[in-house]
């Protein structure tokens, strides 16, 4: 899911646990593994929904494309002047702000 931590095998933490109570309840059969999966599951879902219908998860990204690149500027131009600095900045900040409004408009879909 979005947003979640993956930890070097390709499985979010979110997914690694739906797995789990998957073959738990596979290996079970029991009510209760089936409720457990149930509501993993559901936690799952409602997560993601959470992040359509917000779009934490693009702001979060947009954000850090944003400070990278700004630092990319300034690793690239380590003499600019504090103005130079300020403008490109602010035009990061701006292409930031354009995107995270644009969200506002994209469908959750």
């Amino acid at each position: 899911m979005s947003g979640s931590l993956t930890s070097g095998g390709g499985m979010t933490d979110a997914q690694l646990l739906q797995q789990m109570a998957l073959l738990r309840w596979l290996s079970s059969q029991s009510d209760e593994d089936r409720m457990i999966l149930a509501t993993v599951t559901g936690v799952q879902v409602a997560k993601e929904l959470l992040n359509r219908f917000t779009g934490q998860d693009k702001v979060d990204a947009y954000k850090s494309e944003c400070i990278l690149s700004i630092s990319e500027f300034l690793r690239k131009n380590p003499r600019a002047s504090q103005g130079d600095i300020n403008t490109e900045v602010g035009k990061r900040v701006l292409v930031f702000a354009a995107r995270v409004k644009a969200l506002e408009t994209a469908p959750i879909f």
